[in-house]
């Protein structure tokens, strides 16, 4: 086996193959630093961190010829897969050593202090990264995501404020990444919903809403309806699920606490102010239940159905493996948390692998959590929805629903956490949702905004501040822009509380 054919595998998208040939290149190459590196690029796309770490370990002592490009990417397989965000800072700075202006180490440093709450490092890094001269395309490109993030970071105080200028210039130019300007433009907005003009921000959004969505595939509004409906049909019942659920003992193996609903709707407010619990640890945004559909329940919910005990016991233990490798568990716990808020989808099958599993369902004003969706940047492949009111308001409402069919299978399983309510009363709130998981109440829990750890989502600053009401009944700013959202939502029979 040649180092050629090893490559023309990788170029095929082979992967498994191209593991396999670039193993048996090694065998009499053990010197090749490209092969390591590419072997560790292939182990990284296959979800095998530690084998990816050891690969570009192997091909920086060979003397790679870009060093900092491999300590980049073992700073994200650290940070992205093993949630260790020490060693991550230290491959961040190991590739700056290598290369002090390598762009994307510095704004990859910059998001790495935000995720773990670091303002000022933070602001350090992205200042470093505008600071650089002479750049190229690529690295200008990079500039600009690091003065949209300054500009959240240190908000603007008066709308002729230069980054504002900056940006806007930006967003106009020709032959710009469609991408880059959707970021841009979401960045304005937030910038000019927090001066309080509300018009302009909203016009920013959508700009950067068509922007994102022009290339992806249009939303499907029947094709969603009837996923939804076909979910619903392979559950159709709750079965043995219909128990009352048992009392935890203490010597029972740490468990799942399931965090879903709609993006934007609180889960990761509520999953920090669990993480201050000593019984639970923070899981975050786990891919873990979503990549063992994927795998073994391809078509879903199709493939789900009438699934044999031995299957489900198969399927139950992998979860465990893949969240064990996340989260390892530390003494005392009870719970870990697996805050996917799309999981709501599979609830019928978590109550399959797990029959006793507490479900936290987030939930928010429907006009706020549409307006939220709308103002954040999401993945339009993931998010068809997000781009349009209408279909936000289309999604919410098939949502709704197929939540009340698991809440009419599962009353004792779920436990529906208001973000409104706990804004107006949060100990109360909180208490109950406490009680519902059979725990003692933590008053450290209020302060959620103490919680250590990183935060791998767009709420990680506003998690980081105590408990305030801005977002609560924010749509109200936006009442009029608003209206086809509200319209999608009272077609659906939504009836919406002001």
């Amino acid at each position: 086996m040649s180092l050629q054919q090893a490559a023309q595998l990788l170029q095929q998208g082979q992967l498994q193959q191209a593991i396999v040939a670039y193993q048996r290149v090694l065998q009499t190459q053990p010197r090749s630093a490209d092969a390591w590196y590419n072997l560790g690029y292939l182990l990284r796309r296959t979800g095998n961190a530690s084998g990816a770490l050891d690969a570009y370990a192997q091909a920086l002592l060979c003397g790679a010829t870009s060093p900092e490009q491999i300590h980049l990417n073992r700073a994200a397989l650290y940070s992205d897969h093993l949630h260790q965000e020490a060693a991550a800072l230290r491959e961040l700075d190991l590739a700056l050593r290598c290369r002090p202006d390598y762009a994307p180490a510095l704004l990859n440093l910059g998001n790495l202090h935000e995720e773990l709450g670091a303002r000022d490092q933070a602001i350090t890094a992205y200042c470093r990264l505008v600071a650089l001269v002479d750049t190229d395309a690529a690295t200008h490109a990079l500039q600009l995501q690091a003065t949209a993030r300054l500009l959240h970071l240190e908000p603007p105080t008066h709308a002729e404020d230069v980054r504002l200028l900056t940006l806007g210039q930006a967003v106009s130019a020709p032959n710009q990444d469609p991408e880059l300007v959707a970021s841009l433009l979401h960045a304005l907005a937030h910038a000019y919903d927090r001066l309080g003009l509300h018009a302009r921000a909203f016009d920013a959004a959508s700009a950067g809403n068509r922007h994102a969505h022009a290339q992806a595939r249009r939303y499907d509004p029947l094709r969603t309806q009837q996923h939804f409906d076909h979910i619903a049909k392979v559950f159709a019942a709750a079965g043995d699920a219909t128990t009352p659920l048992p009392q935890v003992a203490e010597h029972d193996t740490v468990s799942p606490i399931f965090i879903c609903g709609m993006f934007r709707s609180g889960s990761t407010l509520i999953e920090q102010a669990l993480s201050r619990h000593p019984c639970i640890a923070a899981g975050g945004e786990l891919d873990a239940l979503p990549r063992l559909v994927a795998q073994s329940l391809s078509p879903f919910p199709q493939a789900a159905h009438a699934l044999p005990a031995q299957t489900l016991a198969q399927l139950a233990t992998r979860y465990r493996q893949r969240v064990a490798a996340a989260v390892p568990e530390q003494a005392r716990l009870r719970y870990i948390t697996d805050k996917r808020p799309d999981n709501f989808q599979l609830i019928g099958l978590i109550k399959q692998l797990f029959p006793a599993a507490r479900i936290v369902h987030t939930r928010r004003h429907p006009l706020d959590n549409g307006l939220s969706i709308f103002m954040q940047q999401l993945n339009p492949h993931g998010f068809g929805y997000a781009g349009r009111l209408e279909n936000i308001g289309h999604f919410y409402a098939h949502y709704q629903r197929l939540m009340e069919h698991w809440l009419s299978l599962y009353p004792d399983s779920i436990h529906t956490f208001d973000y409104d309510a706990f804004v107006a009363a949060p100990e109360p709130t909180l208490r109950a949702l406490l009680d519902f998981l059979q725990l003692p109440w933590e008053p450290d829990c209020l302060d959620f905004h103490l919680a250590g750890g990183a935060v791998r989502t767009a709420s990680y600053w506003q998690v980081r501040r105590p408990l305030h009401a801005d977002a609560s009944g924010r749509w109200r700013h936006y009442a009029a822009q608003l209206s086809p959202l509200r319209a999608a939502l009272a077609q659906a029979g939504m009836t919406l509380a002001d």
